[in-house]
């Protein structure tokens, strides 16, 4: 029923986007397919050295051994559900802060100085603190990951909410609308954007912390392979395990992208 109601002319329209998107995933597929025959070339032909750049077949073959040994869902699984975890809470906690910070102006600029020296600030200084605080397992990893990521969230949804369009809100006022009435049918609405830019970033965010805190304290998870996998000069290893993380970490966003359209596709009804 759908389709009947377009135009013949929009109907050209959406085959031409289609027509685009498959042309777009296509070329990235097939530079993606480019550059791993590249490296394969590269290393079968001895142009570098296999020992130290690994090849794509070389980290199949790891990856299978991972696989046949038990330990490849072992290793992910820990990784992932603390990435994941980590990830969430930055994010609640962020768009939290930053709803307070908005409500009160006072708030926000009593704790605004802190906020940036708390984002310049190497987290990984804070390395020795937190396994003082949480001891060496998925605790520290997390709240690694959530120190990582919850300033980004906090400033990027501050961000948003403060640049809400100020009419809009003097209209809303002058009809009597309450804060908190201005804050859920306008403020929350028109951040709906950089929520999902702020997803995006913090998606990265998320990786970075987790691997930084398993750098630091795991005993298992893809941080823990890439570690080990350097100390005793098994760098097929640590390509194998990165190669993992970069599928995850896309998994990951084009997740958060399915839920940008979904968001989309609500508002537009």
């Amino acid at each position: 029923m759908k389709h009947e109601s377009y135009s013949k002319e929009h109907g050209v329209y959406l085959r031409k986007q289609r027509l685009h998107a498959a042309l777009v995933w296509g070329l990235r597929l097939g530079l993606l397919a480019l550059l791993l025959g590249f490296w394969e070339l590269s290393t079968a032909c001895g142009w570098v050295d296999p020992f130290i750049m690994s090849s794509p077949s070389r980290i199949g073959k790891t990856i299978a051994s991972l696989y046949n040994d038990g330990s490849l869902f072992y290793h992910v699984g820990i990784t992932l559900g603390e990435t994941l975890i980590g990830f969430v809470i930055a994010v609640g906690l962020g768009v939290v802060i930053a709803l307070a910070l908005w409500w009160s102006d006072t708030l926000c600029k009593v704790l605004e100085p802190y906020i940036v020296v708390l984002n310049a600030l190497p987290k990984i200084a804070l390395g020795p603190l937190i396994i003082i605080w949480f001891g060496t397992g998925s605790k520290a990893i997390i709240f690694m990951t959530v120190l990582v990521g919850i300033i980004v969230s906090t400033m990027h949804m501050l961000s948003a909410f403060l640049a809400t369009n100020k009419n809009k809100i003097l209209l809303l006022r002058s009809m009597g609308a309450t804060k908190f009435q201005i804050l859920r049918k306008l403020v929350i609405p028109s951040a709906r954007p950089s929520f999902i830019s702020m997803l995006k970033v913090n998606v990265g965010m998320a990786w970075i912390g987790s691997i930084m805190g398993e750098y630091i304290v795991s005993r298992a998870g893809l941080g823990y392979l890439i570690v080990y996998g350097g100390q005793v000069f098994k760098l097929d290893l640590v390509m194998s395990a990165t190669c993992i993380l970069c599928l995850l970490a896309a998994g990951m966003y084009f997740l958060v992208v399915l839920l940008e359209k979904i968001l989309i596709k609500n508002t537009e009804r």
